[in-house]
């Protein structure tokens, strides 16, 4: 607590550092709420304090063109009458509607609306995506951006190193955040983040499939160590499945039909979403990953998961299984090979036996 007393219009929320300011009485007919208040997503007093402090400054700034705005012109009296105008001699904030809201405050409408229930990571890409454009144009009012603040926004991703895919993803955050507040709060507006050119190729490397040989040996090494996490590999290598929807498996999602063969129940569950509606599906168990679900269902253990060590807690640990596992193949699969490439293998070889493409898909 002493921490944020230190530090002016901050306070720590689950260790990051939050952003805190009252309006001004007199300004409050500007705002929708009698408090700004947005993350300065870092966890670092020291950067806290110096964001904070440019936050604050940027407010005071502005704050100040919104006094003016009804007030007298200082030095109106000095003005020549064949000079400039008023208008023109008066240096003003842009002009924005009274229903616009800052791009901070837009972040907090739209994951206080469209957020519920949605994971994390939901919350995160919205925050970063428009962290990135306050970093690079400001925390400005909806319609105070311009095509050129969108240009420099694209100019500081490019400078991040960020891939085109990469790219695409931030700008379609920020468009849907910035398109919902403002449908939200009646605004007429059009969206400068809209029709940005950049390279969509640039940094995007080919997906690589598991060739066969490296499959094989892949496999073999599964069945040599069989322990949970090569489990989790031969699973995926022989179905196809994300990586994080094998890893978010009950054991109760493995069921045994009366043939006696096997099929994995892909679900939704509170732990663990599904990329989309139509991700829910049964996948026939074959092969490796035969082998790998019988070694589940084998085990005496009382979780319900298939793979415990990721389900520690209220979500499914994918990006550790990730980490993991890829480590793991670089000794036995070309360069480029990851998880992600056995659904790639798999499209293949099921292209090879000319599976029609609905069953692929």
């Amino acid at each position: 607590m002493s921490e944020t007393i230190s530090r002016p219009f901050t306070f720590v929320k689950d260790g990051i550092f939050y952003f805190s300011r009252r309006v001004p009485n007199e300004l409050k007919s500007h705002y929708t709420s009698p408090r700004i208040a947005f993350s300065l997503r870092t966890r670092s007093a020291r950067i806290a304090e110096a964001r904070a402090r440019k936050a604050a400054d940027q407010l005071d700034e502005y704050w100040y063109h919104l006094r003016c705005q009804d007030g007298k012109l200082p030095g109106k009296h000095m003005l020549r009458e064949q000079g400039l105008s008023s208008a023109e001699a008066t240096a003003q904030a842009p002009v924005v509607s009274s229903a616009s809201v800052l791009l901070s405050e837009a972040v907090g409408i739209y994951l206080q609306q469209k957020g519920k229930g949605r994971p994390v990571t939901f919350h995160r890409a919205a925050e970063r995506s428009c962290g990135y454009v306050i970093d690079a144009c400001g925390d400005k009012h909806l319609d105070a951006y311009t095509k050129a603040d969108a240009n420099a926004f694209r100019d500081a991703l490019i400078a991040r190193g960020l891939s085109g895919s990469s790219m695409t993803r931030v700008f379609g955050t920020v468009r849907a955040v910035t398109n919902f507040a403002a449908s939200e709060q009646g605004l007429d507006f059009t969206n400068p983040f809209a029709g940005v050119y950049y390279d969509r190729t640039a940094g995007v490397s080919d997906r690589t499939p598991v060739p066969a040989d490296a499959l094989a040996v892949v496999q073999a090494q599964c069945r040599s160590l069989d322990d949970d996490m090569r489990w989790l590999v031969a699973l995926v290598s022989d179905t196809g499945m994300r990586l994080a929807e094998a890893a978010g498996m009950t054991r109760d999602d493995i069921v045994r039909n009366n043939d006696g063969s096997l099929h994995a129940r892909v679900r939704p569950h509170p732990w663990r979403r599904l990329k989309t509606k139509g991700s829910e599906r049964d996948v026939p168990l074959e092969g490796e990953a035969r082998w790998a679900a019988e070694r589940i269902l084998a085990q005496q253990t009382e979780s319900r998961f298939a793979f415990p060590r990721y389900n520690k807690t209220d979500a499914t640990n994918a990006n550790a299984a990730s980490a993991a596992l890829n480590k793991w193949m670089k000794e036995y699969a070309p360069a480029g090979c990851t998880m992600h490439s056995f659904r790639h293998s798999m499209r293949e070889r099921l292209r090879a036996v000319e599976c029609p493409s609905d069953i692929v898909d």
